[in-house]
């Protein structure tokens, strides 16, 4: 069986889901095809251990696709502060106390009623396929992932996993860092494997739920506090965070194997202060960290968004941002290309998708990779630089305000300030 449509989208996570979504409300046909089945969510569940900082760009996004309503009547915690501080111990840090390195991004300077918000990765996809599924001109395909995809000279074909085969002019690769699709249309890619790992722990804390989420950073790297909602009824006075440990894998790998008690134990110890007191430790996994950029965005009918075309150091939680980004981009120009009457696949109109994403993208990983570069060492003279400039960021607010408009999706521009770090660190020539 043959079905025809404009575009295709394969992949239905967070990015893929949007952009089908914003499609379909233009009057696109479209196909959303992804092999599993729709993301479910329950109010009692514990939750999910993969969350992300939607930043006010990403929320503003898709309060236009519809999805924000749907993802406030689940759940999700606002942050109103962004703390960030050296929590490196060496003779050196007793030359500047912590609260003098210490960097607080507050809403309240930026006239603003929140930075972000953090939100289970399920809550958003799934409020994303129901908006999606809510489009006429958009057809779900679940459970059913694509085998091969050729390039015709007026059509792509898309032949999926049960045989069946669907046309459009364009084919939209939202299938995460190991795309296929990006394989398909033979894409290369750079990629950078990090030495650190990522450790990622649901707990649950004695406290109420709090409005900040801080980063306090080792040489072995970052620590971090993401809060999340209220426990139930049956944990009165807690409420769940979501943790994450960066360190090398040897040492994750230790941490996981030990019961819940020792890890909880390990947890309370290793980080700062700051942590609320724990009362339970549920699910944890850890995840290999990897700066990676297509060589291309597009090539012939196919086009990459998203992970499939970049993955960054998830020190800040911008990844999905920046896949929303792509994703209203591109639907921009895709909607500019139709009004010009040209294919959707023209080359012009693709280039110009990634003159705009691409600079932005880069952007992005030069700011996670200076962060990365001047914190993952105990070289005395860096440790004194980080700390001056930390110092020298809690002194100004303006530049401190820039950084965090830009991290809300406000300003398109990498501030000066990071501009002239990234350039005098080694090993940040990205592609």
């Amino acid at each position: 069986m043959t079905q025809a449509f404009d575009i295709v989208v394969a992949g239905a996570g967070m990015v893929g889901a949007a952009l089908a979504t914003g499609l379909g409300q233009s009057g696109f046909r479209v196909a959303l095809v992804d092999k599993t089945s729709a993301p479910t969510f329950d109010t009692n569940s514990v939750p999910d251990l993969r969350v992300s900082a939607l930043s006010a760009g990403s929320e503003r996004y898709l309060q236009q696709l519809g999805a924000w309503s749907q993802m406030l009547a689940m759940r999700m915690t606002v942050y109103r502060r962004l703390a960030v501080w050296d929590q490196a111990q060496h003779p050196l840090s007793k030359l500047i106390p912590r609260k003098l390195g210490e960097v607080v991004f507050d809403a309240a300077s930026l006239s603003a009623t929140h930075l972000g918000h953090i939100v289970e990765n399920r809550i958003t996809q799934q409020a994303l396929w129901q908006c999606a599924d809510e489009q006429p001109s958009v057809t779900v395909l679940s459970g059913n992932g694509v085998t091969s995809v050729a390039n015709g000279n007026d059509r792509a074909t898309v032949t999926l996993e049960d045989g069946s085969e669907l046309t459009c002019e364009l084919v939209i690769g939202a299938d995460g860092a190991p795309s296929r699709i990006r394989d398909m249309a033979g894409i290369g890619v750079t990629r950078d494997q990090y030495a650190q790992q990522a450790m990622v722990v649901s707990v649950r804390y004695l406290g109420s739920v709090e409005d900040i989420t801080w980063q306090a950073f080792y040489p072995s790297g970052p620590r971090a506090f993401l809060p999340l909602h209220s426990a139930d009824d049956q944990h009165p006075g807690e409420s769940w965070a979501s943790l994450v440990w960066y360190d090398a894998p040897g040492e994750l790998a230790r941490l996981k194997a030990l019961d819940t008690e020792s890890l909880m134990a390990e947890i309370q110890k290793a980080f700062p202060d700051d942590l609320p007191l724990l009362t339970h430790v549920d699910a944890r996994a850890s995840f290999p960290i990897a700066r990676q950029h297509a060589k291309h965005y597009s090539q012939g009918r196919i086009v990459l968004v998203g992970d499939a075309a970049h993955t960054i150091n998830p020190l800040a939680g911008q990844g999905v941002n920046l896949g929303f980004q792509d994703a209203a981009c591109l639907q921009s120009l895709i909607r500019e290309t139709r009004r010009a009457g040209c294919d959707l696949a023209d080359p012009q109109w693709l280039a110009r998708y990634e003159q705009q994403r691409r600079p932005a993208n880069r952007r992005m990983m030069l700011a996670m990779d200076a962060f990365y570069h001047l914190f993952s060492n105990r070289i005395p003279p860096v440790h004194l630089l980080r700390n001056l400039g930390l110092g020298a960021a809690r002194a100004l607010p303006f530049a401190r305000n820039q950084v965090a408009r830009y991290a809300m999706g406000i300003d398109d521009e990498l501030p000066a300030v990071v501009k002239q770090i990234t350039s005098r660190l080694p090993g940040l020539h990205l592609p």
